[in-house]
């Protein structure tokens, strides 16, 4: 159990170093978007990166050859999908969500935070992260698309802002 033997490890030695390499490269050759926390497809396709480099390591049943094109075709199908949502509305809706308005004028939007699961202290720490003192001071708070929340501080024309066209809202009022 907690050693089987020499040549399992020199394995991990030899092959680790070099699918990390190869990853890293595949990533590089892929641009910045396939490193970005967009969306929970990005997260998906993170974590399958993780495992797949994880499978290669310490599976003996999976040859290092193997483990690179399987890598090179994950980042490759996330390349091909976010070239389409670029350029395909439709695509770009069934792998996005939208950012939700949660706070409006200085109120909690009840409807919004309970539809999103996201809790009145959740928003009040990103508040004072951004350094909001008070929640009256805030003209939104928008729960965006990576789960992260962008607070607006400023009472002007903030509210009625060009950033807050393609927010989805519960209810303004």
């Amino acid at each position: 159990m907690l050693f089987d033997s020499w040549s399992g490890l020199g394995r991990v030695l030899l092959v680790g170093p070099l699918a990390y390499v190869a990853l890293v490269a595949i990533l590089r050759i892929s641009g910045k978007r396939t490193l970005t926390k967009l969306n929970a497809f990005d997260l998906v396709v993170t974590v399958a990166l993780g495992s797949t480099l994880a499978t290669v390591l310490l599976s003996k049943s999976v040859a290092l050859a193997e483990g690179v094109l399987a890598m090179a075709l994950l980042v490759f199908l996330q390349f091909a999908i976010t070239w389409l949502a670029v350029r395909v509305s439709w695509v770009d809706g069934l792998i996005k969500s939208e950012p939700t308005l949660i706070v409006h004028e200085g109120r909690f939007l009840e409807q919004a935070l309970v539809a999103q699961r996201v809790t009145k202290d959740e928003v009040l720490s990103a508040l004072r992260s951004s350094g909001a003192g008070d929640l009256a001071d805030v003209d939104a708070v928008v729960l965006e698309t990576d789960g992260s929340m962008s607070v607006l501080k400023s009472r002007s024309e903030a509210a009625h802002s060009p950033t807050l066209a393609s927010v989805t809202s519960w209810s303004r009022s």
